[in-house]
């Protein structure tokens, strides 16, 4: 059984591959994000998430991880689209998802033991 730690790290894996099979379906091209609402609110109900789930990991874990992860960024986008969804820069979230979410997925894979890694 995962620890509570990496169960955490298995959903945010999980809604890594979400926003990649969301990109998929839609086109990976930033002008089709920027006009497409439904693109839109689907990346950020994964994003939200994501953000949601990181702040469940335990301090011990957070700190263990800085150097990979950046925690606090990755909440701090959670926050932006929960409290002023308004202010969000689609340019700024689109860099998150095409650069960062790879970055995130490839690190959760490797926390986590090999029968739960997934490349997707």
């Amino acid at each position: 059984m995962l620890s509570r730690d990496l169960q955490r790290v298995l959903k945010i894996r999980d809604y890594c591959l979400s926003i990649q099979d969301t990109m998929s379906r839609f086109g990976v091209s930033l002008e089709g994000f920027l006009s497409d609402s439904d693109y839109q609110q689907s990346i950020a109900f994964s994003v939200l998430q994501i953000g949601e789930l990181t702040s469940g990991l335990s301090e011990e874990y957070r700190s263990a991880t800085k150097e990979q992860i950046q925690w606090p960024h990755i909440r701090g986008l959670r926050n932006i689209i929960v409290h002023d969804y308004g202010k969000i820069q689609l340019d700024q979230v689109w860099q998150i998802i095409t650069e960062d979410i790879p970055v995130l997925k490839t690190f959760c894979n490797e926390q986590l033991p090999p029968e739960y890694r997934q490349d997707g």
